[in-house]
Parts: structure tokens; C-alpha cells; sequence
């Protein structure tokens, strides 16, 4: 019979129950006993939520405390030197993570092309690995204790592998596998014992371009793993299998798992190739965005597969884990009627699921209350007036030059004339520390307990009070703090047309740091400036320069849940010319330094290199759109973060931002090796401080770090800043690490004046 299945859940809680135990744990109110009884409890509550939305294969194991690679990396011993001294297991875990005063963080890059960042595994030549089977143990023992027997999730040797660093010269991770799949075998068949009947491996490489050393692991694993312990639903998503669909359907294992809401053109390609008995898991419900499920188009695509493989072999499933969408659309009190019609969240989404299984078991009839209310919530959103304004259509069609005025070298020297920076120019990245205070006058702010006038008077304050601390510490270019700013995407999308807000959409980005992506429904244009009151309120407070901080169109659209009615590149363009707005108003209020954010952009890069052009040619675009109306002599800066920049240089310098500021300090300055090679002409900010662990560098770090950065980029290039924006950090470490920053940089100028 045709089964409902769900590939992975949501970790943080409704009300972000892990985000407060972890940071009360770490912060020492309150100790690893009462983290694992918060995690435990919200395992159970999760449990049951998918038993009552009529799911039949619940997972487990999809649970982490901080990420599911760094889980994978314990779980197969691979814990790197420098934290192998660390005896107790939780502090070694969080230190992994986030690092210790003495031994830097691992590094953290995105989870392929989602807004989730995952811990990159670190490989020795000499790698050893061990079985560490507690927590997909015991994750799988709490949920028979519950009356469920789940299907255990774990991360796939090959994906593991091909996500992994060498940190040795002369080898690939991909040299480990035959050390690396004695413990995967040994892992299921401890599974097996345990009372498991089928278990869930995630390979997502399989949606991207193999090589063939690739290909053959895969066959090598799987003709291991195969038949070490229960079924395997070996699972893939993101995107199609295209060239590799073939071998993925013969892989000896119980059954595949294809994402259909991202790639539904794969289906007669998959159903050709697929043996029979094979069972098929088909996602046929977004997993990664809110938008409700067209059921009947749905039904479509289960109805061909019932047709070709029977009842039997189907599963019916989210495209991929749910760990990319919020828990509950019923928390959303605030949402108009209409626009909640058109959503599903987490538990919407499994009731879908359910509701497909049902209809395809028993018949339409049986689920037609499902099928009717979406069709009905469908046809209300293609008619809804609320969408499309043909206004802002006109405006975006509009043809407008991409080019600044002159060339980078000409704009070089009138903006150095202009600003007369020293030689490795310190900055930061744009936010300063969110203290309680200020989220608690937010709150209030919001919740009309204190006024317009009041909160206003706040924010000078803190305004005020960042510029003379910048100006203590020395720091060349300014920034404002953004304390007005809870979200850099949200704070945006909160003063744009088109675009709305929930109150409880939380999603996990990284460990314990949560974001609530705008929702993108309708045509964007901005009613009003939106940034310019207190970049302008900052500069005139000091004689020193001050940076306006924008967040760039395609960061906004990618770290929002964005319509799917008309082309991505559509709504970026429109998200563009308001940001253009923005900036043209920052310019003509004298901010003559202003940065556009762009962190998303290689995020958002397709999976497949051959969808790499058309995405790249449109994305730069929309950034050069946003920047391109300034005078020379306006400084114009992006910054990047946690991307591999290897590939796509051209299409980075074709964006010709003067100063481009990127992560660099987990990789100790490897990520600076790209814009090395390509020979980048305009000026780089590597950053010297990684603001995602609670390590304070010294003043040598920060200098060896510079020093290695100017090797192959001249001195006239570089500037000085931290990895990212400092909104997560407290004063205390934020003082001592730029007192450090701005040090190593005179430390530099004077070398360079003797």
C-alpha cells in the first residue's frame, strides 16, 4: 500500500525552544542535563505532530544540536587534532562549532544552495575513523518508546565525503572511503539489531555534476552498504538527477527518494530507469518554501507513478526535509485571511502529504475537503489584485545602463581624493552588538508600549553611542550600528511593497541563530525611503566617513520565501530598482560610502554548471541595477560571506563593486586564494575576525592573517574588518577585537613607512 513519509523535521521548536536552551547553556545558566531534556522533549513533541498529521514513516536522527554534518563527523570519529584533548563530549561538540580561545572553529559553509550553513568536515591523510552510534541510537530507542518505529536518517559516506576538506596536501577526501564504509556498515547493523526495518541515506550529490571518481565511490558504497543492515531509501534533492538518473536507480538499495517540486520534468527519465519492486519516494510537496500545494497538480504527478509501479513501491513525501520550513501556520494570529490561505508550514505540509496518500489509497473522495480548499486557495491567489501592479511591471521593463560612469581605475582616484583613507582602511561590516536593551525597546516599540517619539529617541542614543566608541577605537569608515534593524533582509522587506511578515516563521541558518524570511507575494517597489534617517542622523554626529548599509536584491529574494508565479529574475529586478532608489537618496544625503550586501549571491548559484550562466548573467545585473546611478566618486561596496568564490570570479568582478569585503578567517585567508588567481583589480576586505564563535583574536592573529592576505594582493587593496556584522556578539568582545583590528592595521602602516 502506498505509504506517507516524511524526510526530516524542524529542530529549533515552535517558539525556538533550541535556540534559548542552547544559548542558556553556553552562556553557563544552565547545564547539559537540562539542554538534552529541552531536546528530548521537543524530539517527542515533533514525534507525535507527524503520528497526528496521518504521516506513516516518521524519521529520526534528523535531530542535531547544532548541524547534521558536524553530527556525521562525530558519529564516524573524524574529530579534528585540535580538539581531540576536549574529554567531555558536549563541550568538545559546541567547540567543533564554535570554537575555543585556543582552537579555532571548524569551518562553515552553505548546505548547497538553502540559506542553511553546515560545518565543513575536516580529513587527514592518515584519517582513522570510529563508530560514535549513541545519538541515531538512541534518537531511534526514544521513539520506540513513543510506539514508533522510525526510520533513522543519516548523512551518505559519499556526500560526506565530497563536502569534506583535505587538510593535508596530495589526497582527496574521496581516498577514505574504503576506511570510511566499515563503520557505515557497522552503523546499520547496529540499526538492524535495534529493531530498524529500513533506513534513510541522504546523497545529495547525486543532483550535481559527478566526476567519475565520484560515480564509482557511489556504486563501491552502495554494493557495501546495500546489504549490511535494513532497506536503504537512499534520498536525493534540490534538483534532478538528469545524467546521473541511471545510476542512481541501480545502486543496489530498497528504494530512491526525487525531489518532483524541483525538478518534476525528471519523473519519465526516473520511472524508465527504476527496476521493478524498486520503491519510489516521490517529494511532490516544497519542503523548502511556504507556498500550499496545488493537490490536484500533485495527485498528477503520484497518479503517473501508481501507474507505472503499483501501489506497492510508492511513497509519498516532501520534496526534501522540513528543516527548511517553520513548524505551524496556526501560530500566524496576524496574518490577513487571505494571504494565510495561500500558506503551509511545516504541519500543513505533512497534512498535504497525508491527504495525497489518502486520495491515492481510498480515492479523491476520501480526502476532498483538502482537495477542494486548495484548489480554492489556488485560483483565489492567480486572481488576487493584491499581486500584480502593472505600474510596477512597466518600471521594471524600463531599459537602464548597468555601467558606472567611468572605469574602476578612473573612479579609484577621484574616490581617493575624496576620502584620503590611509593605507589598509578599517571598517566593519555594518551591525554592532543587539543587547537585551535594545530587543527589549523593539518589543515594546512594537507593542505600542512605548512611542514613535520614545523609541526614536532610543536609537539616537544607541546611534550616538556606537560612533563614539568607533571613533575611540580608531576605525577609519564609520557605520551607524543598525540598531533600528532586526533582520537585514526583514528590516527591508518590512518597508517594500509586495512583501509580508509572520510573527513565528523561524528557520534554522546555523547552531542556534534563527531567521524569519519575509514572505514575497506580490510586486515589489519601495513607498518611501528607507535607510536614509539614520545613516543620515550617524554622519552628522562625526567628522569621519560613514558607510550607508544596504542589504542587495538578490540576498533579499534568496533569504525570502519567494512567489513562484512568475520568474525569480523578475522579482529580483524589481527588488533592484528599489534598492537603486535607496542608494540614489543615500548618495544625495551626502553618504559618499555605501554597501550593498550581497552574501546570497553564490548561494543562489544553480547546482548544475550549465544553468550557471543564465543565473549569474541576471543576478549580476540586478546588483549592477542597484548601483550604478552614483557619481564616481562614490565609494560603493558589497560583502560576501561563507561561499566558495573559485568558480564564479568573472561573474564577481563583472559586478565592479569598488570594495568588496569577504569570510576569509575560518579558512585562514584559502578563500582569498580565488581573487589571487583571477588577479581581482578592485579593493578587498578579508576579514581578520570570525564573528560566529566567541573567540576574541589577538592583535598577531589578525597580523598573520593580513600578512598572508598580502600575498598577491597589493597593500593597496586590502582594508581591514571582521568576517561579517557584529549584531550577534556582546560589547565586551566587540571592543577588544576591533581594538586588536585597528592595531594589526597601524602595525602594517608603520612596517610599510620604514
Amino acid at each position: 500500500m502506498t505509504r506517507s513519509a516524511n524526510l526530516g523535521f524542524s529542530r529549533i521548536g515552535l517558539n525556538r525552544e533550541l535556540k534559548k536552551a542552547l544559548e542558556s547553556y553556553w552562556k553557563g545558566e544552565s547545564d547539559t542535563a537540562a539542554l538534552h531534556a529541552t531536546a528530548a522533549g521537543l524530539r517527542a513533541r515533533h514525534w507525535s505532530l507527524q503520528r497526528e498529521a496521518g504521516i506513516a514513516v516518521i524519521p529520526s536522527n534528523d535531530f542535531s544540536l547544532y548541524d547534521h554534518v558536524l553530527d556525521t563527523s562525530v558519529l564516524v570519529g573524524a574529530i579534528p587534532p585540535r580538539f581531540a584533548g576536549i574529554a567531555d563530549p558536549d563541550a568538545r561538540y559546541f567547540a567543533m562549532a564554535r570554537g575555543t580561545d585556543a582552537a579555532p572553529a571548524m569551518e562553515m559553509t552553505k548546505w548547497f544552495d538553502t540559506n542553511y550553513h553546515f560545518i565543513v568536515p575536516e580529513l587527514h591523510r592518515d584519517q582513522a575513523f570510529a563508530l560514535n552510534a549513541g545519538k541515531p541510537l538512541n534518537h531511534f530507542r526514544e521513539a520506540q518508546a513513543l510506539g514508533l518505529v522510525t526510520r533513522p536518517v543519516i548523512l551518505g559516506p559519499v556526500t560526506f565525503l565530497s563536502l569534506a576538506k583535505a587538510k593535508d596536501d596530495g589526497f582527496e577526501p574521496l581516498d577514505l572511503l574504503d576506511a570510511l564504509l566499515p563503520v557505515y556498515a557497522e552503523l546499520l547493523a547496529q540499526l538492524k539489531a535495534e529493531g530498524a526495518d529500513w533506513v534513510q541515506i541522504d546523497e545529495p550529490v547525486l543532483v550535481l555534476d559527478l566526476s567519475s571518481r565520484q560515480q564509482a565511490a557511489l556504486e563501491k558504497a552502495y554494493a557495501v552498504l546495500g546489504k549490511a543492515g535494513p532497506d536503504i531509501l537512499l534520498t536525493t534533492y534540490f534538483g534532478d538527477l538528469r545524467d546521473n538518473t541511471e545510476l542512481a536507480a541501480r545502486l543496489p538499495v530498497a528504494g530512491l527518494h526525487i525531489d518532483l517540486v524541483r525538478a518534476p520534468g525528471q519523473l519519465d527519465a526516473v520511472l524508465a530507469a527504476l527496476p521493478a519492486g524498486k520503491t519510489l519516494s516521490v517529494g511532490v510537496v516544497d519542503g523548502r518554501n511556504i507556498w500550499r500545494t496545488d493537490l490536484d497538480a500533485a495527485f498528477g504527478l503520484v497518479s503517473r507513478v501508481w501507474d507505472h509501479i503499483g501501489p506497492d513501491c510508492l511513497e509519498i513525501a516532501p520534496s526534501c526535509s522540513l528543516l527548511h520550513s517553520p513548524v505551524d501556520l496556526d501560530a500566524e494570529t496576524a496574518l490577513d485571511a487571505e494571504l494565510k490561505s495561500w500558506l503551509a508550514f511545516a504541519r500543513q505540509k505533512l497534512e498535504e502529504v497525508a491527504a495525497l496518500t489518502t486520495a491515492q489509497q481510498r480515492g479523491r473522495g476520501a480526502a476532498r475537503t483538502a482537495f477542494e480548499a486548495s484548489a480554492a486557495a489556488i485560483a483565489a491567489h492567480k486572481a488576487s489584485a493584491r499581486i500584480h501592479r502593472p505600474e510596477v511591471k512597466a518600471r521594471a521593463a524600463q531599459a537602464i545602463a548597468l555601467d558606472r560612469n567611468s572605469s574602476f581605475a578612473s573612479r579609484r582616484e577621484k574616490q581617493r581624493a575624496r576620502f584620503n583613507l590611509p593605507d589598509y582602511p578599517t571598517t566593519t561590516i555594518g551591525s554592532f552588538p543587539q543587547t537585551k536593551e535594545v530587543r527589549q525597546a523593539r518589543a515594546a516599540f512594537k507593542k505600542g508600549q512605548l512611542d514613535r517619539a520614545g523609541y526614536d529617541a532610543f536609537l539616537e542614543q544607541q546611534t550616538e553611542r556606537a560612533i563614539r566608541i568607533q571613533e575611540e577605537l580608531g576605525l577609519d569608515v564609520l557605520v551607524h550600528g543598525e540598531f533600528e534593524r532586526n533582520d537585514m533582509v526583514e528590516y527591508f522587506g518590512e518597508q517594500l511593497d509586495g512583501f509580508a511578515f509572520t510573527r513565528n516563521g523561524w528557520v534554522q541558518s546555523y547552531g542556534s541563530r534563527c531567521v524569519k524570511p519575509p514572505v514575497i507575494y506580490g510586486d515589489v517597489s519601495r513607498p518611501a525611503p528607507m535607510t536614509v534617517r539614520w545613516s543620515a542622523f550617524a554622519a552628522s554626529l562625526t567628522d569621519r566617513h560613514m558607510k550607508g548599509m544596504l542589504t542587495g536584491p538578490v540576498t533579499i529574494l534568496q533569504w525570502s520565501f519567494v512567489r513562484v508565479d512568475q520568474p525569480r529574475a523578475e522579482t529580483c529586478r524589481q527588488i533592484g530598482l528599489a534598492i537603486r532608489q535607496e542608494v540614489l537618496d543615500l548618495e544625495q544625503a551626502g553618504i559618499g560610502i555605501i554597501q550593498i550586501d550581497e552574501p546570497a549571491l553564490r548561494e543562489g548559484l544553480p547546482l548544475r554548471r550549465s544553468d550557471w550562466d543564465a543565473y549569474l548573467r541576471w543576478a549580476v545585473d540586478c546588483f549592477r541595477l542597484s548601483a550604478s546611478g552614483v557619481a564616481d566618486d562614490t565609494q560603493i561596496h558589497t560583502h560576501m560571506c561563507y561561499a566558495e568564490f573559485n568558480d564564479i570570479m568573472p561573474a564577481i568582478a563583472a559586478m565592479d563593486a569598488d570594495v568588496i569585503s569577504i569570510e576569509t578567517s575560518r579558512s585562514d585567508m584559502e578563500l582569498l586564494e580565488a581573487f589571487r588567481d583571477f588577479n581581482y583589480p578592485n579593493e578587498i576586505g578579508p576579514g581578520v575576525w570570525d564573528i560566529h564563535a566567541p573567540r576574541v583574536p589577538d592583535q598577531a592573529d589578525m597580523l598573520a592573517l593580513l600578512r598572508k592576505a598580502g600575498r598577491g594582493i597589493a597593500p593597496d587593496q586590502l582594508w581591514v574588518n571582521p568576517d561579517c556584522g557584529l549584531k550577534t556578539r556582546g560589547w565586551p568582545e566587540v571592543n577588544a577585537a576591533l581594538q586588536n583590528l585597528v592595531a594589526a592595521a597601524k602595525a602594517l602602516r608603520s612596517a610599510a613607512a620604514r
